[in-house]
């Protein structure tokens, strides 16, 4: 593992759980009547991109064991680029759905990288 992509994987980390902790109890109406809430968490999953875009080009094989690399970063484009296109209930869904165990994997890396 290249020396800087331990803290990329702790951003990665980081942002994830942000997002976990700030949506616990919360329903999908509740997330997108909350503008302040779902910008939050749009700029955690940029956040979540742009850390995995960089491990990608600096240590393919972390990025490989991740998974999901070219889904997760083009998430992240769409974030940031195609704003006014974003479907909610899809960023809920993944929330729901990948971001644990996007979350396990990466502090499975970090744990291996001790």
């Amino acid at each position: 593992m290249r020396p800087d992509t331990p803290k990329l994987l702790e951003d990665i980390r980081d942002a994830g759980s942000f997002i976990l902790s700030s949506i616990a109890g919360r329903t999908l109406e509740q997330f997108e009547a909350d503008r302040l809430l779902r910008q939050a968490v749009e700029r955690n999953f940029e956040i979540i991109g742009e850390a995995l875009r960089r491990i990608s080009l600096t240590d393919t094989d972390v990025a490989t064991q991740i998974g999901d690399t070219r889904r997760i970063i083009d998430f992240r484009n769409l974030i940031i680029h195609g704003y006014d296109r974003i479907d909610y209930e899809v960023v809920w869904l993944i929330i729901q759905e990948k971001l644990s165990p996007l979350i396990s994997r990466v502090e499975a890396l970090l744990k291996n990288a001790q």
